[in-house]
């Protein structure tokens, strides 16, 4: 299943590291769209959300940002949004 990743980190300071982290997780940027990405899922729909939101995190943890919500797609199912809590060092959902 095709999956689309939408990003909105404010104030990351090394997005050429984020993208790499990503890149070699399996999602590709998006030509002509910044912090959009597509990748492929090969695993059933939970363990791919759980799979992104790690992914994402371990990148968030390579540089520094002020905050970090993310939306995604995993083939025709759009899933919940969620945003980074800082002091909990992980992603939960929200309202978008």
């Amino acid at each position: 299943m095709k999956v689309i990743l939408i990003i909105d980190a404010k104030n990351l300071n090394e997005k050429r590291v984020f993208d790499k982290h990503l890149k070699r997780e399996g999602f590709d940027e998006i030509e002509g769209e910044e912090f959009a990405y597509e990748g492929e899922a090969h695993t059933h729909l939970f363990n791919t959300r759980a799979y992104i939101l790690e992914v994402v995190t371990k990148a968030l943890a390579k540089t520094s940002f002020d905050a970090c919500k993310i939306i995604f797609q995993i083939g025709e199912n759009p899933m919940e949004a969620y945003i980074f809590e800082s002091n909990k060092k992980g992603f939960f959902e929200t309202k978008v």
